[in-house]
């Protein structure tokens, strides 16, 4: 299983980004789009916090190029469909936002992380 096509989609499921992940299929950047404080609660192993409220300043310099592929995640996923939103505008097409959030990662995925 490898990304969809970001041209019929904004968001990734759980099931993608893991089987993705546990295969080592592809490198893809992770971006928490979180506060920190939410970040301290609980994240995605191997995730680069990047809130929100500073995205547009500090997103860019984690991507090699404009083609690297990135997953996006928020608590349930409103806010990083935003995000995701602001890359596709600045030709960082091969982005996703993660469906359902941390939240429901943390329901079907990684049960031991805490929920909030």
């Amino acid at each position: 299983m490898s990304f969809p096509d970001p041209a019929s989609t904004k968001e990734i499921s759980f099931t993608e980004v893991s089987t993705i992940i546990e295969n080592a299929e592809e490198n893809f950047l992770l971006i928490d789009c979180r506060e920190p404080d939410e970040f301290e609660i609980c994240s995605i192993e191997g995730a680069d916090l990047v809130p929100l409220s500073n995205f547009d300043m500090e997103v860019e310099t984690l991507f090699a190029d404009e083609g690297e592929s990135a997953v996006v995640y928020c608590h349930h996923g409103g806010r990083s469909l935003k995000a995701v939103d602001w890359l596709r505008s600045k030709g960082y097409t091969n982005t996703f936002s993660l469906k359902g959030g941390i939240d429901l990662w943390a329901q079907e995925v990684d049960t031991e992380l805490p929920r909030y």
